[in-house]
């Protein structure tokens, strides 16, 4: 019992200290977007101002009065949801046919490969092609060639976590509703969905994050649909770099999915945990 305990303090220790070390680089840029811009001191390597230090509220007033900031949260907010939304769209029944059926053609296993495959693929190695391939097509700096690539490397999330997720939902529940006069598709919209809730949810939180913090994608494939990842990159003044800026727009990028992470918190754990003790 003692050393239960003793290795419960250990673990809660590290923790947090893992905690801390991922929370320091969020404290120390908040420092930063309220920096005076004329303020020549820096924060210290620890994040202390030093007694110069005067907090103001002045590169946000500036930066949430710039239009730029809100079309590129504009061109977020549509991209990274319909990126998501499609990949559920195409990765759920994908999943579900992989938990429930065997494909003669193919071993299950090594489909799931593939689709692992796909997400561990440099995106690097694809973009070129893409690129041409949109050129050609007349894609080249539209959203909808940044929505088709981030949802091709979306997807595995989806059919992987889920798929283990539907494998965990007793047959038994289908079998009955399909004895009661329910079809397939009845039997996966309204006892396989349902019951499988939280993996979902925790899915399409990675693949919301990933799409709504790519910045190599919207790079390669376009020139003026900036999204806010983008436009955090953007923060070069004429008159140089300005820090208190690009904190600023950091904060705000980091915001949206920091928000949604904590809202569905139970979510995630559920999802990502679920079927862990089979697997």
């Amino acid at each position: 019992m003692g050393k239960i305990y003793k290795n419960s303090i250990l673990y809660s220790i590290l923790s947090y200290v893992f905690l801390l070390i991922f929370l320091f680089p969020i404290f120390w840029i908040f420092l930063l977007s309220i920096t005076q811009r004329e303020f020549s001191g820096t924060i210290q390597i620890f994040g202390i101002p030093d007694n110069q230090y005067t907090p103001t509220l002045g590169n946000w007033v500036t930066e949430l009065q710039t239009p730029e900031l809100y079309s590129s949260i504009m061109n977020s907010m549509i991209i990274a949801p319909t990126s998501t939304i499609i990949a559920l769209i195409l990765g759920l029944p994908a999943a579900y046919s992989l938990a429930r059926f065997k494909f003669s053609f193919n071993s299950n296993k090594y489909i799931l490969i593939f689709f692992l495959a796909l997400r561990m693929l440099p995106i690097l190695s694809v973009l070129v092609a893409y690129y041409v391939i949109f050129n050609i097509i007349y894609l080249f700096d539209t959203k909808i060639a940044i929505i088709i690539v981030q949802t091709s490397f979306i997807l595995p999330f989806v059919i992987i976590i889920v798929r283990q997720a539907f494998v965990e939902v007793p047959l038994e529940l289908e079998e009955a509703a399909l004895l009661d006069g329910a079809s397939h598709l009845g039997s996966f919209l309204f006892i396989a969905i349902p019951l499988t809730i939280p993996a979902i949810v925790a899915s399409s939180l990675i693949m919301f994050a990933f799409a709504w913090n790519e910045y190599l994608i919207v790079f390669s494939l376009s020139l003026f649909n900036e999204t806010l990842p983008m436009y955090v990159r953007s923060g070069g003044l004429s008159s140089g770099f300005h820090f208190g800026g690009l904190a600023v727009r950091t904060m705000l990028t980091m915001l949206l999915p920091m928000i949604l992470a904590i809202l569905a918190q139970k979510y995630i754990v559920q999802g990502l945990t679920l079927g862990a003790v089979k697997g």
